[in-house]
C-alpha cells in the first residue's frame, strides 16, 4: 500500500470542511497508508490513493446498496482480509455536498466504536 502526498492533500482539502469545528482533521501514516482522525476519532483511511470511510452495522447497508466493496488487502500468508472501511461513491469525491452524508455516517460509526471501547 502506498499513498501519494498529492492524493493525501486532495483528501485533506476535501474533508477539512466536512468535519465538526471541534474535531480537526489529522492524518497519521501507518503501514503504507494513512489513518484519518477527526479529533480523537479514527473515521477513515487512505490506501493506494483511495479514500475509505468507517462502516458498522448502522451505515454498512448504505455502502452495500451503492455497490461498494470494503477495503481489502493481501495478508503475508497470501489470504485476503477486509476491514470495515468502504470507499464513498466516486461522484461524492467531486461534490462536497454529496460527500457529507458519507462522512457523517463514518463519524457516527467511529463514535459508536469509541463508546463501545469505553465501556
Amino acid at each position: 500500500m502506498t499513498t501519494s502526498d498529492a492524493y493525501l492533500d486532495f483528501v485533506r482539502e476535501l474533508l477539512a470542511e466536512r468535519l465538526p469545528a471541534d474535531a480537526p482533521l489529522a492524518a497519521k501514516r501507518m503501514f503504507g497508508g494513512v489513518g484519518l482522525y477527526a479529533g480523537e476519532l479514527f473515521f477513515a483511511l487512505v490506501a493506494d490513493d483511495a479514500l475509505y470511510l468507517k462502516a458498522d452495522a448502522h451505515n454498512r447497508p448504505d455502502f452495500e446498496a451503492a455497490g461498494l466493496a470494503p477495503f481489502s488487502y493481501a495478508r503475508k500468508d497470501g489470504r485476503s482480509a477486509s476491514m470495515a472501511y468502504y470507499p464513498p461513491p466516486a461522484d461524492a469525491l467531486e461534490d462536497a455536498a454529496a460527500l457529507q452524508p458519507w462522512v457523517d455516517g463514518a463519524l457516527a460509526a467511529a463514535r459508536r466504536a469509541a463508546a463501545g471501547k469505553a465501556k
